[in-house]
């Protein structure tokens, strides 16, 4: 029986290696539910349902895994790459930092301006100064965290 059903899974599988793979599933079954077959009818036909059974039950599978899963070309395209986010952090630290090395005033205006984008007329009412003093604080700041962070 196993020449037929090898050339009954190559004319399923249309390849010898999934042919024999189909074939060995198939006996496998066989023998696990032997005590199913019936004496007097045709083991050859029984076989080939197991096979044919086993077969549909695979191209199902594949077609459900077609839908869900994508080519394993696609994984190496695809994933986290963490340096973007640990270059921001870094730079982040590094800006804090400088700014924590400002005068006072500089910072607020800093903070409230250039971090958070309050408008000039809005910061000013916040911090209780004309907007030309914040303006000139802002200048200073920016100038002087451009100088510690090595920008100038």
């Amino acid at each position: 029986m196993l020449p037929r059903l090898r050339r009954f899974a190559h004319g399923l599988c249309g390849n010898a290696t999934d042919a024999d793979d189909l074939a060995q599933l198939t006996v496998e079954r066989a023998l696990r539910a032997r005590l199913q077959w019936q004496e007097g009818t045709r083991l050859d036909s029984w076989l080939y349902r197991i096979m044919r059974n086993i077969w549909i039950d695979i191209v199902r599978a594949r077609g459900r895994m077609e839908k869900v899963m994508l080519p394993e070309e696609a994984g190496a395209q695809t994933g986290y790459d963490p340096v973007p986010e640990v270059e921001a952090r870094l730079e982040l630290g590094n800006v804090m930092r400088a700014m924590a090395q400002l005068p006072e005033e500089q910072r607020e205006a800093v903070a409230l301006v250039l971090v958070e984008g309050v408008g000039y007329r809005e910061a000013a009412e916040i911090l209780a100064i004309p907007v030309g003093t914040l303006s000139s604080r802002l200048v200073r700041g920016r100038n002087a965290l451009l100088t510690l962070l090595g920008g100038v």
